[in-house]
């Protein structure tokens, strides 16, 4: 290359930074935060079949069994495919099963937010279906600010958000409660 080709190349890349740079002095430039991942490849690690232990001072509360586990932040957050939670009384009985398509699990929190499709079915006969759920193990309570089914054996309720117990008995409803019961009606 010549010396007359270098100083048309740069003069060329000079004329077309000036004409960026104008283009973009009237433009306001957008800073965005950086969110946390859940890229598997960005994973601290990848466990395919995990089980992880829900415990509350030492007394054994449920098993979180997940298809795959992806672990972020040194391993207190948990990315879960496919999972499956068998909760347990406090003298070890099975009390209920969660099941659900995705969820996190925090263990600073001990919080569990299950999504698609959680199905909580009880041994005493309840069965909670709702897209979303948290089952907050410190408080003691699972919640939803989504739309939810509540099937107990002699009654129906639905509505868009609710807190209780895990074992369903301190159930409130927060918006749009509807319930459905059979009645009988004398005939005399």
């Amino acid at each position: 290359m010549t010396w007359r080709s270098l100083v048309a190349c740069g003069t060329a890349s000079l004329i077309l930074t000036a004409a960026a740079c104008s283009k973009a002095k009237g433009k306001t430039q957008v800073k965005s935060k950086a969110t946390k991942t859940v890229i598997p490849d960005s994973a601290d690690q990848i466990i395919f079949g995990g089980r992880i232990f829900l415990t509350d001072q030492g007394v054994s509360k449920g098993v979180l069994l997940a298809d795959t586990v992806l672990t972020y932040d040194d391993g207190t957050r948990m990315e879960l495919r496919r999972l499956n939670v068998t909760f347990y009384t406090s003298v070890g009985l099975k009390d209920g099963i969660l099941t659900a398509k995705a969820g996190t699990y925090n263990s600073r929190l001990s919080r569990l937010d299950a999504r698609g499709d959680v199905v909580v079915v009880r041994d005493d006969g309840k069965r909670l279906t709702s897209p979303q759920l948290v089952y907050d193990q410190v408080r003691n309570q699972i919640f939803t600010d989504s739309a939810f089914v509540l099937n107990e054996p002699s009654r129906t309720f639905t509505g868009l958000g609710f807190e209780s117990d895990p074992q369903l008995t301190k159930f409130r409803c927060l918006r749009n409660c509807k319930g459905l019961a059979p009645v009988k009606i004398p005939t005399q």
